[in-house]
């Protein structure tokens, strides 16, 4: 079984598409018919996120953490006590290629780190142009990258446990668990292969997330930049290990506090 944790907190205008396209995904031929799980983490959420959700076969899981990293953490739990042998990760502003789930796996790899596309700067304003040019201008969408994004990730249930999951983090929970996967030596399939589309909001839930990230061309538009650093520069990649080459009828209360999931009596697939 495969399954696909999306973490979310107030995405009533964006959810609906993300999961028309896990589902897509989902059916992919190349599958050859494997069971998907697709559990929504409703993270403290106050509008529609929960009744959109409903309209899809996804297990929605209602929290009240306002933590992305306990989110994913609980969600990945939650799938692995179902079953999982992948996991695979997505968020509510985001949408997957066709292919997604398919390509993760067809790569054969431990850890699969994919890119992300910003399809749409008008959040941006008169920043816009500034923002889409810089993101540009230094993004790598291209196998061998070294971007690590929560939108698009995958990783096998054993390495997952191995490593002891996400830490609950509100930011830079995805990079610390792949740093940790690197260390333990699981092989890293850093491409751009599986394809994701994500929102180009300009402010998100937290400071430093891929938001903060998107706005940094703002800055960098207005400030004169030395002769040198306007010359082609060599790209210093991070060094890697050598060897990197389906809910519920009713959710507990103790789970909607972040009890472990591990409490809870999971109901039969199928």
């Amino acid at each position: 079984m495969i399954g696909v944790c999306i973490p979310a907190h107030d995405e009533e205008d964006l959810i609906g598409r993300c999961l028309d396209s896990v589902f897509c995904a989902a059916a992919h031929a190349d599958l050859q018919g494997e069971t998907v799980a697709v559990v929504v983490v409703l993270d403290s959420c106050q509008d529609a996120t929960e009744s959109a959700v409903r309209r899809w076969p996804a297990i929605p899981l209602p929290i009240a953490a306002r933590n992305v990293g306990k989110a994913r953490a609980l969600g990945s739990e939650y799938l692995l006590l179902l079953g999982a042998r992948w996991l695979a990760f997505t968020d509510a502003d985001t949408t997957v290629s066709p292919s997604w789930l398919a390509d993760q796996l067809a790569l054969q790899a431990d850890v699969v780190c994919g890119t992300v596309a910003v399809p749409d700067w008008s959040a941006h304003g008169a920043h816009a142009g500034a923002a889409q040019r810089h993101f540009e201008s230094t993004y790598m969408d291209r196998d061998g990258h070294r971007h690590v994004h929560g939108a698009n990730l995958g990783i096998s249930a054993w390495h997952y446990r191995n490593v002891g999951g996400f830490e609950a983090r509100r930011c830079g929970e995805d990079q610390d668990l792949v740093d940790r996967l690197a260390a333990s030596g699981a092989r890293i399939a850093w491409s751009a292969r599986p394809r994701v589309m994500t929102s180009g909001r300009a402010y998100s839930r937290v400071a430093d997330g891929f938001a903060g990230a998107l706005r940094k061309g703002w800055t960098v538009a207005r400030e004169p930049q030395p002769q040198s650093q306007l010359l082609p520069q060599p790209l210093a990649l991070p060094q890697t290990p050598a060897e990197d080459p389906m809910r519920p009828a009713a959710l507990t209360g103790a789970m909607a506090q972040g009890a472990p999931v591990s409490s809870l009596r999971v109901p039969a697939i199928g």
